[in-house]
């Protein structure tokens, strides 16, 4: 069954799953106050970028974590800053010890692999401080060091960050796939029971098809970071944007723009398609599959996901779709809704706006049928992910969620129509329909 969270105007979350779901979550708020940690996905940035203007990746204009710190009682929320076109191993490598402290070691065998391309396993720039009553080096200050499995958290990631935190739980329980890494904290294992629960939100689990739509439409990846910020820049000027890259010795200047950055640095290996240490493989179905052949879903952990979906079926005359960029629609098809949000709106159709030659999201159909299998089931999507593949990893244990979750298992809770892929994080959105979304997230969690 698949079943949406609707809304009548924009924003507006109609709830459709069973009342008795979210009575159940509303009166069993208070089973546990675990610590929340936020997860930004590809492209993302933490709660000290995009200084000026008061745009947060959380909310927009709104603030998320302030909000979910106040709802319903008094909790610890945490905001995480990731490497924003890293792989998910270097993004969860980070995360971890950003929540717990100290520096950041990419291990030794994975560092080795993609030594070629520039890996450096133990970089300068990537410390946290444990202690904050003894740092030295005035690193920034760990999220959460008392992290363990009798202080656990749980994680809430949106698009890339669902995979990110999926990896971190695998590296926490079972250590690299490699074997030993050089004895770095993270990849020995047996850590299980540090996260009580991970929430996806729009998380291509599957990978998205938007990889290979815009890779001759869109092959430099400034300009969609670029289209992001201008978004983030409405309220102010000169946001501050970083790469953090510093794994392979690609450090962003103090006052570099990234499109300086990009310019700087264009002809590195780290970003040749041939990398597989990156999120643009990652993020494509044969990187995810990839991913998910050894990042499997922990029966420690409960596991939920919630998608998005703005596109609509085509038709003739009559539909909320944007007719300006597509006037001629087939029913075979999906198009990107009048309020998708304006830089998504081009690839998320039939055709890849203004090429008539390049198929859409909404349409998409690969060359090599020897890769992932990719059908008009895929069509669907929130202008970013097809909402097929929000829902859990292929071949990985999947529920729809009925009110009572299930550890080791992905409790779908649903998608949220006619929202697109930033919607499902408030940009551009009003407090209160934002804010509603958490607070249901928030009640969920805390019931467990």
């Amino acid at each position: 069954m698949a079943f949406a969270l609707q809304r009548a105007a924009k924003f507006l979350g109609k709830i459709t799953i069973a009342l008795s779901a979210l009575v159940a979550c509303e009166t069993a708020i208070a089973a546990n106050n675990h610590p929340v940690v936020l997860v930004h996905g590809f492209l993302g940035f933490g709660p000290n970028e995009m200084q000026g203007t008061n745009f947060k990746y959380w909310g927009g204009f709104n603030d998320i974590a302030a909000h979910m710190k106040t709802y319903n009682g008094t909790h610890q929320v945490y905001t995480a800053s990731v490497g924003p076109v890293s792989s998910n191993w270097d993004r969860a490598v980070e995360l971890y010890y950003q929540i717990k402290g100290g520096c950041a070691d990419y291990g030794a065998k994975r560092t080795a692999q993609y030594a070629s391309y520039g890996k450096i396993q133990k970089p300068a720039g990537k410390c946290w401080a444990a202690d904050p009553n003894n740092n030295p080096n005035h690193y920034p200050i760990a999220l959460y060091p008392q992290w363990d499995a009798a202080h656990p958290v749980h994680l809430v990631a949106h698009s890339q960050g669902g995979q990110t935190v999926r990896t971190l739980i695998q590296l926490l329980e079972n250590g690299s796939p490699n074997g030993d890494e050089g004895g770095g904290a993270l990849y020995t294992g047996g850590k299980t029971g540090w996260v009580k629960s991970a929430l996806t939100i729009a998380t291509p689990h599957d990978g998205t098809t938007l990889r290979s739509v815009v890779l001759d439409y869109v092959p430099n990846v400034a300009e969609w970071a670029g289209k992001i910020v201008e978004v983030a820049g409405l309220g102010g000027a000169n946001p501050i944007y970083g790469f953090d890259l510093e794994q392979y010795g690609l450090a962003q200047g103090p006052t570099e723009s990234f499109r300086d950055f990009i310019e700087r640095t264009k002809g590195a290996a780290f970003w040749s398609m041939s990398n597989r240490d990156s999120a643009q493989w990652d993020l494509g179905p044969d990187g995810a599959k990839e991913l998910n052949a050894w990042v499997k879903t922990s029966p420690n952990v409960y596991y939920f996901s919630v998608g998005a979906k703005a596109t609509e079926q085509g038709h003739w005359c009559c539909n909320s779709t944007d007719r300006i960029i597509a006037p001629f629609q087939s029913s075979s098809y999906q198009y990107a809704r009048n309020d998708m949000i304006f830089f998504t709106k081009n690839t998320a159709g039939e055709w890849v706006v203004p090429s008539i030659l390049t198929r859409g999201m909404g349409s998409y159909t690969q060359s090599d049928p020897s890769r992932v299998i990719i059908d008009s089931n895929w069509f669907a999507n929130d202008g970013v992910v097809n909402t097929i593949s929000m829902r859990v990893p292929k071949g990985q244990p999947a529920r729809n969620y009925d009110g009572a979750a299930v550890r080791g298992s992905w409790n779908y809770l649903g998608y949220y129509d006619d929202f697109d892929h930033f919607d499902v994080i408030g940009w551009l959105g009003s407090a209160s329909n934002t804010y509603s979304i958490y607070n249901y997230f928030t009640s969920i969690l805390y019931g467990l």
